[in-house]
């Protein structure tokens, strides 16, 4: 079964307060909760086509309630400053007391609808503030041991700038940290920018930055083992994988230890990479990740085609490009990080995407993930609060998603109040993603890519077309880019037949699986016909929409005909 991630957020996730006050507070624009994401949501987002959730800012973090507001971005705070690894965020809970226990009751009821789950594993870096209360007895704090005279040492989990005191290029109240902490983003200065990760303190995992890169990992440093402690805890309470923020920021060597430690207890335990290097990427694979982010190389692109700025024929540069570590490649068009489909910044309209979500869906078998909201057309055009009409939703902000609580209406997660627009693309995700994870041939078998072979009436600019084969059954995936409705000629060459030990067809059915509708073509004096050659000397003649993609079960017409 292919690997469907569906990413949401359990702040805004199921919050339904419609106030929507730019920089309002929890009172004010309200907060979802652990509890609300009941049965039903799950059976929801299951029926969608997902086999993990992945329950982003769990874990407890800044918030401007809790912690110096000058120093925490936005009133809600990011899931990524995290101020205790032991503890999961007080918003997220219906009593703030049973907060670890309304937690562990989601992963119960996860785990019951058959679905697996992922949180954030947040290693580069902590917030400013980082304390924790919840830290099982007997075990030290991050930087409770340090000495902050030393700039540099092994022993240190921090980095420290001696004689200098936290100073950044804007007001922070009253807050003081002398020495100061390097800064997350790898910032070596007392004086970080509104661009940096001013929130949050660089951990030390053993490398000398200051002293050419120098890495002293004997005996094992002190950040190692207290970061080997909290993964252990969270696999404990079942948490199935762990999504890495910013992973390439953390020595490979910390993890070629710490991954099989992990599987000694935790054999299945998953680890999903967040690296935008792609001359790293084999050696984190080979560390023990799983899948890794495929940002810069098929999300860009992908991206590119969509909003015309390059060619649909570079798509096979791409995944030939990790061809030997595809599988690992994680494919997606949305996440927290990145620009709604829907936006103004991308392409202004969820529709204009499917032609890319389905060649990630459908490439290869690797994972694709979504992010909650993507399937209804969010467009993450909302003035939040420190977030801004950035074409995100915020991450930041207390805030109501108004798709999201369209389709939720109050819990009952029916879609009563969805456009007719929504509702469309919805279940164009629901039938691509269920055909991506359950269809044998897009989760498991070949893929030939048709793409070098096309001539005339194929447009490479705007189309991409490619075979996926298992066992019997052969599928032919045709997208078109184009804002316009084309008749596009698809050639098969004689290697694709060898290569997927495919017969060729004197008379083949083609029926595209996104509709059940079978495919008709005019035929001879415009009469129409439901079948066509599927051969090597003659072009498959198909029809698509603007925007849209294809995905056809090829069949024996002739062997059909028999069997009657």
């Amino acid at each position: 079964m292919r690997t469907i991630i569906y990413q949401l957020f359990p702040r805004t996730f199921t919050n339904y307060n419609e106030t929507r006050k730019p920089n309002g507070s929890l009172e004010e624009n309200g907060c979802g909760k652990f509890a609300d994401i009941t049965p039903k949501a799950l059976k929801a987002i299951q029926d969608l086509g997902a086999t993990h959730i992945w329950y982003t800012g769990v874990i407890r973090h800044a918030t401007a309630q809790y912690n110096h507001p000058e120093i925490t971005k936005g009133k809600a705070g990011s899931p990524y400053a995290i101020t205790d690894y032991y503890d999961v965020d007080p918003d997220l809970a219906t009593e703030e007391s049973k907060r670890m226990a309304e937690f562990e009751a989601l992963i119960r009821r996860t785990h019951k609808q058959g679905l697996k789950v992922i949180i954030d594993f947040v290693p580069n870096h902590v917030s400013r503030e980082y304390k924790s209360v919840c830290k099982p007895k007997g075990f030290k704090d991050l930087g409770e041991d340090d000495n902050p005279d030393w700039a540099f040492s092994p022993l240190n989990n921090f980095y420290y700038l001696p004689g200098e005191a936290f100073a950044p290029s804007f007001d922070i109240g009253d807050y003081y940290e002398y020495p100061a902490k390097v800064t997350g983003n790898d910032c070596f200065t007392s004086h970080p920018g509104k661009d940096d990760w001013y929130e949050t303190v660089k951990l030390n995992y053993g490398v000398f930055y200051q002293g050419g890169g120098e890495k002293q990992f004997n005996p094992i440093p002190s950040t190692w083992l207290k970061m080997m402690y909290i993964l252990h805890y969270w696999a404990r309470k079942g948490v199935d994988a762990f999504r890495v923020d910013m992973a390439e920021m953390v020595p490979v060597e910390f993890w070629r230890w710490v991954i099989p430690y992990v599987h000694t207890f935790f054999p299945a335990v998953e680890f999903i990479g967040e690296v935008y290097n792609p001359l790293l990427y084999r050696d984190y694979i080979a560390a023990g990740f799983n899948y890794l982010y495929d940002k810069v190389g098929m999300y860009d692109y992908l991206r590119g085609v969509t909003t015309k700025a390059w060619s649909a024929e570079g798509i096979s540069h791409y995944w030939q490009a990790v061809d030997d570590i595809r599988d690992h490649m994680l494919y997606f068009l949305e996440n927290h990080d990145e620009q709604r489909i829907a936006s103004g910044f991308f392409c202004g309209s969820g529709r204009c995407a499917e032609p890319a979500m389905t060649i990630a869906a459908t490439l290869g078998r690797n994972p694709v993930l979504i992010w909650a909201g993507q399937e209804l057309g969010e467009k993450g055009m909302d003035l939040e609060g420190f977030s801004g009409v950035d074409g995100r939703t915020s991450i930041f902000d207390y805030w109501g998603v108004k798709s999201l609580q369209a389709w939720a209406n109050h819990g009952k997660f029916d879609g009563k109040h969805l456009s007719d627009d929504q509702k469309t693309l919805r279940k164009f995700y629901q039938r691509l993603l269920c055909l991506a994870r359950d269809n044998k041939a897009l989760s498991e078998g070949l893929m030939y890519d048709l793409e070098y072979a096309q001539g005339e009436g194929f447009d490479r600019h705007e189309q991409f077309a490619f075979l996926r084969k298992a066992d019997e059954q052969l599928l032919l995936v045709v997208v078109n880019f184009d804002d316009k409705t084309r008749d596009i000629d698809v050639t098969i060459p004689e290697d694709a037949f060898n290569y997927l030990k495919q017969e060729q067809l004197e008379t083949a059915k083609l029926t595209n699986l996104m509709t059940d509708e079978q495919l008709v073509i005019a035929g001879v004096k415009g009469k129409k016909q439901k079948t066509q050659p599927f051969k090597a000397s003659m072009p498959v003649h198909i029809h698509l929409d603007a925007w849209t993609g294809a995905i056809f079960l090829v069949e024996n017409a002739e062997k059909k005909k028999k069997k009657r």
